[in-house]
């Protein structure tokens, strides 16, 4: 369902409230180590800018515990990388507190082309908690009210949620990251060029339920690597060591399969694994075939299942990529990862449409150096997975239709 985006609304000295998500990481000192987040809602941020809007921007970052103000989580640091971003532009930020009456007076007191910053929303928690009470004070900001926030689409918090519907009859709209990840993700998944594969891992096979249940039949394959791969085996009561198994699981598991038999889905599994004792640089390593010993665990898929799965993703037209092969931030048990990442770039290259689901993939194809060797590396880990299962997003569903 195609939505009203920025640019279709008339922003001249209107007071755009637009939630953004600048959850970016900070090193010890408080400055930001990757402004990624920041740069991508940039396109939204100008557009209201340039035609003579005024910009009230607010965004939580990490998780304080929502009794007020805490140094460590303040949005500082990203107000003064937009001023570095956006030169010429005037960038306030509200003093330790995103609602009451000195931000209230700041937004009043706005010209056109300025932006307003609000501190983290999660200071307070009743962002979290989708308090009507703060929504409505958040509300009060905007004539128009764009989500741009893709990274938190799935969560229903006051500024997501609460702040649309107290804005019912105002302009409702979408940023251009948002519709741009909605539009890639949905495209994808509605008008597949095939052969479609997916490949799923992770460390927990109750994550990735609900996606493998919504993909049967729709790809082709689905290739499965990271810890819940032990799930899969100890279903099919193979012995997986010390490996991470949820045996919790495994009647769920169970139906997986079946139902991949059924929906004419090849569900791979991995024909190899690299094993240690712990999740150390220097643990000894074995890599087992089939059965693994007492004693060892899985932690990456082996050299002879890259190789499988390198041949199956070379043919292949559409790829959707979410979860890590292995414990790819502890070498060598990257490896898994990486080869996997190195398949999906030179498909990608000979032709193929590849989606990088967010949280761990991404930053592990950021690891290697290669984002920019895919089609589209999402922003949203969490929101990306509840595209895949399907599930639509209720703060998305608020919008105003094109």
């Amino acid at each position: 369902m195609a939505k009203k985006t920025i640019d279709q609304v008339d922003v001249k000295s209107k007071r755009v409230l637009m939630r953004v998500d600048f959850n970016v990481p900070l090193d010890d000192s408080g400055a930001i180590t990757d402004d990624r987040r920041i740069v991508a809602a940039l396109p939204s941020i100008r557009s209201v800018i340039e035609r003579g809007g005024r910009l009230v921007l607010m965004s939580h970052l990490g998780r304080p515990e929502g009794k007020g103000f805490e140094s460590e989580y303040s949005l500082k640091p990203v107000a003064e990388r937009l001023r570095q971003l956006l030169p010429g532009v005037k960038v306030s930020i509200t003093d330790k507190s995103p609602t009451g009456d000195g931000p209230r007076a700041m937004v009043e007191a706005m010209q056109d082309g300025e932006i307003v910053l609000l501190e983290n929303l999660r200071f307070n928690g009743a962002e979290e908690r989708n308090d009507k009470n703060f929504a409505a004070a958040l509300a009060r900001y905007g004539d128009i009210y764009c989500n741009d926030a893709f990274g938190t689409a799935h969560r229903d918090h006051a500024s997501m949620v609460g702040v649309p519907q107290a804005m019912a009859g105002k302009p409702r709209v979408a940023g251009f990251l948002l519709r741009d990840e909605i539009k890639f993700l949905s495209g994808v998944l509605e008008k597949p060029a095939k052969p479609f594969i997916a490949v799923l891992g992770g460390a927990k096979v109750s994550d990735k339920i609900g996606v493998i249940r919504n993909l049967m039949g729709k790809v082709d394959a689905i290739l499965v690597g990271g810890a819940m791969v032990y799930s899969f085996l100890k279903a099919l009561d193979k012995n997986v060591g010390s490996s991470k198994a949820q045996l919790g699981m495994l009647t769920d598991v169970k139906a997986m399969i079946d139902m991949a038999a059924a929906s004419h889905t090849d569900l791979v599994l991995p024909s190899d694994h690299v094993c240690g004792k712990e999740i150390t640089r220097h643990t000894p390593i074995r890599v087992f075939e089939d059965a693994i010993e007492d004693g060892w665990m899985g932690l990456d898929i082996g050299p002879k299942t890259v190789a499988a799965y390198g041949a199956r993703l070379s043919g292949a037209k559409t790829i959707i990529w979410n979860g890590p092969m292995g414990v790819f931030e502890t070498p060598p048990f990257d490896a898994g990862t990486r080869g996997v990442a190195e398949a999906i770039a030179k498909a990608t290259k000979a032709g193929a449409t590849s989606i990088i689901g967010g949280g761990d993939s991404a930053a592990a194809v950021e690891a290697f150096g290669m984002e920019s060797q895919f089609t589209h590396v999402s922003t949203g880990g969490g929101a990306s997975l509840q595209m895949l299962e399907g599930k639509p997003f209720t703060s998305v569903g608020l919008l105003d239709e094109a």
